[in-house]
């Protein structure tokens, strides 16, 4: 079986290995010809996302279509979809990729949001604030990620940071000071649901730092239950990331994605199966299995400025070491990441943390 992947990234890479080892032959699309999963897939096909006649190249060539991308053309997005096998089919993927309307579809389907307002003009951001008060956080309707258009208003002077992105559809959220954030990842095939364990994310400057799989919190069973239920009420298939604020006993729809997620990350070597594999199964239409966490794990993103503190890692069994293949070096991008097996979070802070985040 031949699967395509829309998108080469670092999750395209990891789900191509995981295709090969159950014997699936993997082409992505990408615009960068040494992109992560050119490394890996037996076919790249050189294309910009919105490119028409390289999608449905990807199309004629793939018996299955899955996308590790969100932000594609929608109508292109139903070409395919149309014509060819996108197996999670286009509505989860057109959904998440509008904050407003995946929040709209968070609460039609009985998940809890932070209070919110649609954003298109100046007045629009003054009543937002009127109805939600200081702090609230504005964010771009699309295209944010890692921290990228969001801004923290903590009072009327902030109004001037929103200007510059009012050429655009934006959202103003009500401020949760939550106590941590979690994520659960689920594949759901025709026969069952699956989920992998739930984590604690903790982030540096916007952008994921940590994944901290260890204990199972109380609130876990609630949250799990009520992705189920919004997953099925939905009706969407596949693999579908939510991330969640926790305060308290409650807890807040943030955002979701339907790809692999780097949260999920850990669950390589953490599990007894990955996200990877299991996103795997279901494009090859074999069986779910249900995963179980091997042992306490912590997974620490590597960022640009993070590649000279990893020189100074003592190494271990407990340590592995994933690089991206990534040729340009930023500061803040992803580069790669360290899963540290067996390990609790008091350990991690006592032995590596100092080492890692030196500046």
């Amino acid at each position: 079986m031949i699967v395509g992947i829309l998108g080469g990234g670092q999750l395209g890479m990891m789900l191509a290995e995981e295709l090969h080892n159950l014997n699936a032959k993997v082409i992505c699309l990408d615009p960068n010809p040494t992109c992560p999963a050119s490394f890996v897939c037996d076919e790249v096909i050189v294309a910009e996302y919105n490119d028409l006649n390289g999608l449905k190249e990807l199309g004629m060539k793939a018996d299955v279509i899955t996308y590790e991308f969100e932000n594609v053309n929608a109508n292109h997005l139903k070409h395919l979809n149309e014509n060819y096998n996108m197996k999670q089919g286009i509505s989860v993927l057109f959904d998440s990729q509008n904050r407003i309307r995946e929040k709209t579809i968070a609460n039609q389907f009985g998940l809890n949001t932070p209070k919110f307002y649609p954003i298109n003009t100046l007045e629009d951001l003054e009543k937002g604030i009127q109805f939600l008060g200081f702090p609230c956080v504005y964010k771009t309707a699309t295209m944010g990620y890692d921290g990228h258009g969001q801004i923290l208003l903590k009072e009327a002077k902030d109004i001037q940071q929103v200007k510059r992105y009012l050429d655009q559809e934006g959202i103003l959220e009500e401020y949760v000071s939550y106590d941590f954030e979690t994520s659960i990842i689920m594949v759901r095939s025709i026969d069952k649901i699956i989920h992998f364990p739930l984590t604690k994310n903790i982030h540096r400057k916007g952008i994921l730092d940590l994944v901290v799989a260890d204990r199972e919190e109380p609130i876990f069973k609630k949250i799990i239950n009520a992705s189920y239920q919004f997953m099925k009420q939905a009706n969407y298939y596949g693999i579908l990331t939510i991330e969640y604020f926790v305060k308290g006993n409650q807890f807040y729809f943030n955002e979701m994605a339907p790809r692999p997620h780097n949260s999920g990350h850990y669950t390589i070597e953490g599990c007894t199966t990955n996200q990877y594999r299991e996103l795997a199964r279901y494009l090859l239409d074999q069986p779910l299995e249900n995963p179980k966490l091997i042992s306490p794990t912590i997974m620490k993103n590597i960022l640009g400025n993070d590649l000279e503190n990893i020189k100074d890692l003592n190494k271990s069994e407990k340590i592995h070491i994933h690089m991206y293949h990534k040729e340009e070096m930023r500061p803040t991008r992803k580069m790669g990441h360290i899963t540290f097996s067996n390990l609790k979070y008091e350990e991690y802070v006592h032995n590596y943390k100092s080492v890692l985040d030196k500046e």
